[in-house]
C-alpha cells in the first residue's frame, strides 16, 4: 500500500480526479441565491471567465454585474486577458481545464523541488509524493471554489525551482505571473536576495513585469489599460478595509483583543519575514533557501487580511514541504498533525460541526497553527550558518 502512495503516476491520477470531480460537483451543483437572483455553483469561474469578454468589451472590469455573477472580479486586466482560451469553450469544458492547471501546476512543482543534501540515497519522488498527498486535502478545497490558490502556490514553487537550475527569466516569469494573478505574489520577489546573477534578476522581472502589464493594451488600447489599472487600484483600497480573514490581524484581533491597522501589522510581518536575511548577503546554502521559499507560502497566506478558506492550499504547500524537508522531531510532528487537523480537515464533513462552529471558525484555527509554524520557520532561518561556495547547492545537478 506504501508503494502506491509513493508512485508518481497514481498521485497524478489522484490529482487528475480531484479536477475531474471539482468540476462535476461545481457544474452540477445547486444555484445559490443571492439579492433574489439565481447563480451557478460556480460563480467564481465565470467571475474569471467573464472578465475576459468584459475586457475586449471595453467596459470597467472592477464593477458588480449582478446579471452575471454575484462578486467583483480583483485580479489583473492581464489576468483576464489570460482567461481568453477557457472563455471561449462551453463553460463543463472550460472549467475542466481551468480545475487542471491549478492542479497539474501545483503537482509538477513540487514533483520538481529537490531534496536537502541530508537526504542523500533517499529518492525524492517517494517525499515529493507525501507532500502532494499532504496538499491534496486544500487542493481539493481551492478547486471545489473554482479558485487560482493551486496555480499560484505552483507557480511559486516552480519559481524556486527554475531558479536553482538558473533559469533566471522562467523562474521571473513564474512570480511575476503570480503577481499578475493575485497581487500579493510580489512577495516572491524576494527570492531575488538569496541568489546570484541579480542583474540578470532584475532586468527579466522588470521585461516580464512590462509585457505582461501592457498586453491588454493590444486590444483595449493604452487609455482604457490606464483606466482599468486605476480602477483596480481603487477597488483593492477599498477591499482592504473589508475583513481581516483567516489571518495573523484576525487571530491577533480575536485572541488577544488587538485593533491595530493592518498597515501596521503588515509592516511588522514584512519586517520579521526580512530579518534573517539581515544574517547573511548571499551565498545561502540550500537549507536556507527552501526555508525562505516556505515563509514565502506561509506568508501569502497568514498576513493577507481577504485569506479564506480555500487560501490556505498555498500555506499548507509550504507546512508540507516544511515537514518533510525538517529533521523529524516531536516538535514539528505535533505543530503538522495541528495543522492538518485544523486547516485542512476543520472545513470537511469530518470534523464535528458544532466544533467548527463555535470554536474553529470563531477563534481562527485555520490560521493558528499555521502562524506557529511560520515563526518556527523563521527562528530556524536564524540557526542556519552561511557556507562557503564548495558547500552550495551545485545548480547542475538539479534534475
Amino acid at each position: 500500500m506504501k508503494k502506491i502512495f509513493e508512485n508518481p503516476r497514481f498521485i497524478f491520477g489522484v490529482y487528475m480526479l480531484l479536477a475531474l470531480s471539482a468540476t462535476l460537483q461545481s457544474y452540477y451543483g445547486s444555484p445559490t441565491i443571492f439579492n433574489d437572483l439565481e447563480y451557478t455553483a460556480y460563480n467564481n469561474y465565470l467571475i474569471f471567465k467573464q472578465s475576459f469578454f468584459h475586457l475586449i468589451e471595453g467596459k470597467d472590469l472592477f464593477i458588480l454585474y449582478p446579471k452575471e455573477h454575484w462578486d467583483l472580479y480583483k485580479y489583473s486586466p492581464t489576468f483576464s486577458l489570460m482567461m481568453a482560451p477557457l472563455a471561449i469553450l462551453p463553460d463543463v469544458v472550460g472549467l475542466f481545464i481551468w480545475n487542471l492547471l491549478n492542479a497539474l501546476v501545483l503537482f509538477f512543482g513540487i514533483k520538481k523541488l529537490q531534496l536537502p543534501a541530508r537526504f542523500k540515497g533517499i529518492e525524492f519522488s517517494k517525499i515529493s509524493m507525501f507532500i502532494i498527498l499532504f496538499v491534496g486535502l486544500e487542493l481539493m478545497t481551492s478547486l471545489q471554489n473554482e479558485q487560482s490558490n493551486g496555480l499560484l502556490a505552483g507557480l511559486i514553487i516552480l519559481a524556486f525551482v527554475f531558479l536553482e537550475k538558473e533559469k533566471i527569466w522562467l523562474g521571473t516569469l513564474c512570480i511575476t505571473l503570480t503577481f499578475y494573478i493575485k497581487i500579493f505574489g510580489i512577495v516572491a520577489f524576494a527570492l531575488f536576495l538569496v541568489y546570484p546573477q541579480k542583474g540578470k534578476f532584475i532586468l527579466s522581472s522588470a521585461v516580464w513585469v512590462i509585457v505582461l502589464g501592457l498586453l491588454p493594451a493590444v486590444f483595449v488600447g493604452f487609455d482604457q489599460l490606464i483606466f482599468l489599472y486605476g480602477s483596480w487600484g481603487r477597488m483593492l483600497g477599498e477591499d482592504h478595509a473589508a475583513s481581516y480573514g483567516y489571518s495573523v490581524m484576525g487571530w491577533l484581533q480575536i485572541w488577544f483583543g488587538l485593533e491595530v491597522s493592518k498597515n501596521v501589522i503588515v509592516l511588522l510581518g514584512v519586517a520579521l519575514f526580512c530579518l534573517p536575511l539581515v544574517k547573511f548577503k548571499r551565498n545561502l546554502n540550500y537549507e536556507f533557501r527552501w526555508r525562505l521559499l516556505v515563509s514565502i507560502l506561509i506568508w501569502v497566506v497568514i498576513f493577507n487580511h481577504k485569506a479564506e478558506s480555500p487560501t490556505f492550499v498555498i500555506a499548507m504547500s509550504g507546512v508540507g514541504i516544511w515537514y518533510f524537508f525538517s529533521k523529524k522531531t516531536k516538535v514539528n510532528l505535533a505543530l503538522v498533525i495541528l495543522a492538518f487537523v485544523f486547516t485542512s480537515l476543520s472545513p470537511t464533513d469530518l470534523f464535528p460541526r458544532f466544533l467548527r462552529e463555535s470554536f474553529v471558525i470563531p477563534y481562527v484555527m485555520k490560521a493558528m497553527f499555521c502562524i506557529l509554524i511560520w515563526g518556527k520557520v523563521i527562528w530556524e532561518m536564524f540557526l542556519i550558518q552561511p557556507q562557503t561556495n564548495t558547500d552550495l547547492t551545485d545548480f547542475s545537478k538539479v534534475e
